[in-house]
């Protein structure tokens, strides 16, 4: 037996980079599932995507037939537009967010998976509580660290 699960995400950071935050709103049937989750130093692509997997890991069945809305277009084009295959095959050549796009694949590997995109700030009502949860997650008072940014914005910063 298949479960069909919906995902509604979404990211957020001030400063981009700056504090960040994901919000995911996962439904199965009539039960409902919120996450959500801040971080220091972050950007808003990184918080979009990680929003995607903070809710396929969270699915406690393989082989979930999953719709994904997001109001991210880097997120939606890379996987219904086969962006991401070619990343693959130039492992992420001059492409940011490999730590995150690598997780993603692990995990989306288990399930169906299926990518609307969906306008932002647009009166959708799980679209708009998600980013309620990313915003408020980003305005936390202890946000954890992005260690895999931080460290390879260090690292970039330290090249220039």
């Amino acid at each position: 037996m298949s479960h069909e699960i919906t995902i509604y995400t979404d990211g957020a950071a001030k400063g981009n980079p700056g504090a960040g935050g994901y919000g995911t709103v996962l439904i199965y049937g009539n039960y409902r599932k919120e996450l959500s989750e801040g971080f220091r130093l972050t950007t808003n692509n990184r918080m979009e995507l990680l929003a995607v997997i903070a809710g396929l890991e969270a699915l406690k069945f393989d082989n979930c037939k999953v719709t994904v809305f997001s109001d991210s277009r880097y997120v939606v084009d890379a996987v219904e537009k086969k962006w991401l295959d070619s990343w693959l095959r130039n492992h992420f050549k001059k492409k940011k967010n490999r730590d995150l796009w690598l997780r993603y694949v692990q995990v989306a590997k288990k399930h169906e998976i299926r990518f609307v995109w969906v306008k932002g700030h647009n009166g959708n009502p799980l679209n708009e509580r998600c980013d309620y949860l990313a915003v408020s997650a980003s305005n936390a008072g202890s946000l954890k660290e992005d260690a895999w940014y931080v460290q390879n914005v260090s690292e970039e910063n330290q090249l220039n």
